[in-house]
């Protein structure tokens, strides 16, 4: 099965294309990783291109699309999950989310990614993979979770710990995509892990116009 791996959790957005077994056997065939910061929308379908052009393939030979659903913030977040159901939708093909946080490293670990507003995102894994607490947003002060540390190394001083570096892959993506590309009656609908409210919110008041 050929899966098209897409994620846009993180300040750097992953596009990548891999083969699936029924045996959970992953190939990845290419993966274009992209610094975007807040530039998600502009370097999506270009890094999507990249990828397939990289493996010598077109979108007509994708099977199914696996994207990330967070956490993270909310319009980058949104510009993978949307590109995600869109492809899937125009080709009708099935799309599967997953966790981001579950994409990042392996084994047991705590994952750690930049929430903004001096905070993480986290979660913690058993040694067989499994999410055992999280996901969740906390400032790293407070976190009370166990090591090994896994993620963005910029908050090992903060949490008094190493932390190894690690970002969403597309082996990942697929790795946490397999209970549902296994068994298509598990697959949910795309429902993006936001965590808080967006920075942007309407105003409680409006005020009176005077000429």
């Amino acid at each position: 099965m050929l899966v098209l791996a897409l994620d846009t959790a993180t300040p750097t957005l992953v596009a990548g294309l891999a083969r699936w077994t029924s045996d959970g056997r992953i190939e990845v065939l290419a993966e274009r990783a992209v610094p975007s910061g807040t530039r998600h929308a502009e370097l999506l379908t270009p890094a999507v291109q990249g990828a397939l052009a990289d493996a010598g393939a077109t979108l007509a030979d994708v099977e199914v699309v696996v994207t990330g659903l967070g956490p993270g913030p909310f319009t980058g977040l949104r510009v993978g999950v949307v590109t995600a159901a869109a492809i899937a939708d125009a080709r009708g093909l099935p799309v599967v989310g997953v966790c981001s946080l579950d994409a990042v490293g392996a084994g047991a670990r705590t994952v750690v990614t930049d929430a903004r507003r001096k905070e993480v995102y986290w979660a913690t894994y058993a040694a067989d993979g499994t999410r055992t607490q999280g996901p969740a947003v906390v400032r790293p002060e407070e976190l009370r979770a166990p090591g090994p540390f896994t993620g963005d190394p910029a908050f090992a001083g903060r949490l008094a710990a190493d932390v190894v570096p690690a970002d969403v892959t597309t082996e990942g993506l697929l790795r946490a995509a397999s209970p549902q590309l296994a068994d298509p009656g598990a697959r949910a609908p795309l429902v993006p892990l936001y965590l808080r409210r967006p920075d942007a919110v309407p105003p409680t008041s409006i005020k009176a116009v005077t000429r």
